[in-house]
Formats: C-alpha cells, structure tokens, sequence
C-alpha cells in the first residue's frame, strides 16, 4: 500500500455526523475529482475505503444515490456516476451553481466559512485529488484539479487558514502543493490524519538522524586521516635524522617525542602527550614533534 492510500484510508475513517460537513466533503471531492459539470459528475478511485464512503456521503449531504457504482467485489480502480439531470440539478443547487451555465466553476466560500467544513473540504479535496510521497524517500504533497479558478480558489483558503502552499499547472492540471516536511506535517493533521503526520515527523527524525551520523562518521574519518598524514611525516623526518646521525645529538625531550611517535604511529597528539615522562600538554608535543621536522628538512 501507497503512504497516499495510507493517508486516504485514515481519512475515510472519520464519521460523518454533521451534514454541512458532508457537503463541504463532497464539495472537495466533486471539485477535484474526474469529471464535474453539467452533464456528468465522474469519480474514479483505487481507494477501498472511499469506494465505501463516497455513496453514504452522497445520501448524507444530497440524499442521492449513483446512478453508477463499481461491484462491491472489483479491485482496482472503480468509476462513481451521476448522470441523472434532477440529480445534478440537485448537487449544483446546493453549493449555489447553476447547472445549465457555462460559467468556469469556482469555489463558493459561502459554504465554507465555519473551520470544521474548511477541514472536511481539504479532506474531500485530498481524497479525491490529493498524493503525498513516501516520506522515507522525499517530501511532496498536491493537489490536482481540472478547474482553473478552483486552482487558484483553493491555495487562497489555505493561506486564509496559515498554509502557504506553492502552485504550479501540469498537463492540463492545476497543482496546489507543498515541499517542506513540516507543512505536510501541519496539513495532513489539518484535515484529520494525526498518525500519517506522526509517520512524516518520524521519517524526517531518522533522515536527519542518518545523515548527522554519516556527517559525524566523515569527519572521523577525515580527522584520521590526517591523523596518519601527519604521522607518517613525522616518522620519516625521524628516520631521516637517525640515518644521518642528528637525532642523538639532539635534546632528551626531542629523542622522547621522536622514539614515542616511532613506537605509535596510530595514537594522536593528545594521546601521545599522555606518554611523555611527565606528561605534557598536546601544543607542547606537537612543538617538540614540529621541531624533529623542521631539522629534517634543514639537513
């Protein structure tokens, strides 16, 4: 199952008590859904759970039924019809359209004005024309309607309500969307799927986990290797020194740093300090360790 199905069937799960919210719903779905003017009012859906909502919230907030439902047996994608005039007449009264107009279809605010039917219309507009990505391989929500004033209609709502969603147009289409892990964090809890929104915030917990501990393993390793870079350049003006005789010319703390950074090639400056008889700090080694290379290379 698809994290956007996911989110559909936890949606599907809310009860339709009030039947302002119904409509509000139904108006979502019918303006994002396939087909919505007047002469047909098309739904098409792979969702189990929305084939089972979609005709009890027609008789809910139109007391209507479809003129055409998918078997209750189908899998797959399943096509809702009404076809019927009286039917539709009666759906474009309720939300003040006219039926016979040729009028582009817009959004009317005034069946939308309390905060709880803006929640079931965002519900019904995701359900219908609504995806989300997996949140384990990025972070990408939209919206998709045919209809050009409602693509403009609807980001205006969500800015109205403290969204601030991007829009953009593809094949025909008018996309509402958003990018950012915690806008579709706040969005997906807005219209009623609490526990989708915790699965988001988690799987950006663990990426962020994941690459803070991938940033920390790089450093590591970095250090390390220059750990062992400056090592081996040590040991080798060290060597130089010996062969030519210098390094026993040389003064006791000299030799000690020389005969300890030869015996540990692996240990850091800090650890190395700790060696000397008596300890010394780590800038006092790393002088003395300065020094060996300095003669090196004079000779």
């Amino acid at each position: 199952m698809t994290f956007s199905a996911q989110v559909k069937q936890e949606l599907c799960k809310h009860p339709l008590n009030r039947r302002c919210c119904a409509q509000a719903e139904a108006y979502g779905i019918l303006l994002f859904c396939n087909t919505f003017h007047s002469r047909q009012v098309r739904i098409i859906t792979e969702s189990p759970q929305l084939k089972r909502r979609l005709p009890t919230l027609f008789r809910k907030a139109f007391r209507l039924n479809f003129d055409q439902v998918p078997p209750e047996e189908e899998e797959g994608k399943g096509t809702f019809l009404i076809e019927d005039s009286a039917k539709l007449r009666a759906v474009f009264e309720t939300f003040g359209l006219e039926a016979d107009s040729a009028i582009s279809i817009h959004v009317n605010f005034a069946h939308l004005e309390e905060e709880h039917c803006q929640v079931a219309f965002l519900r019904g507009a995701f359900l219908a024309g609504g995806s989300v990505t997996d949140p384990r391989k990025g972070y990408h929500l939209e919206l998709a309607t045919s209809h050009y004033h409602v693509g403009r209609e609807v980001p205006a709502l969500l800015r109205e309500v403290g969204f601030s969603p991007k829009e953009t147009t593809r094949k025909g289409n008018y996309i509402t969307y958003f990018k950012q892990s915690d806008h579709i964090e706040d969005f997906l809890t807005k219209i009623g799927a609490p526990v989708s929104a915790m699965a988001v915030m988690t799987a950006k917990l663990e990426r962020d986990l994941r690459g803070s501990v991938n940033r920390r393993v790089n450093c590591d390793a970095a250090n390390l290797d220059k750990v062992v870079a400056a090592a081996q350049s040590q040991i080798e003006a060290i060597r130089r020194l010996e062969d030519m005789g210098v390094l026993a010319t040389l003064p006791l703390r000299l030799r000690e740093a020389a005969q300890l950074r030869v015996a540990n090639p692996e240990l850091t400056l800090s650890e190395l300090a700790g060696l000397c008889d008596p300890p010394v700090s780590k800038s006092a080694l790393n002088h003395r360790l300065r020094r060996l290379v300095e003669h090196a290379e004079q000779i």
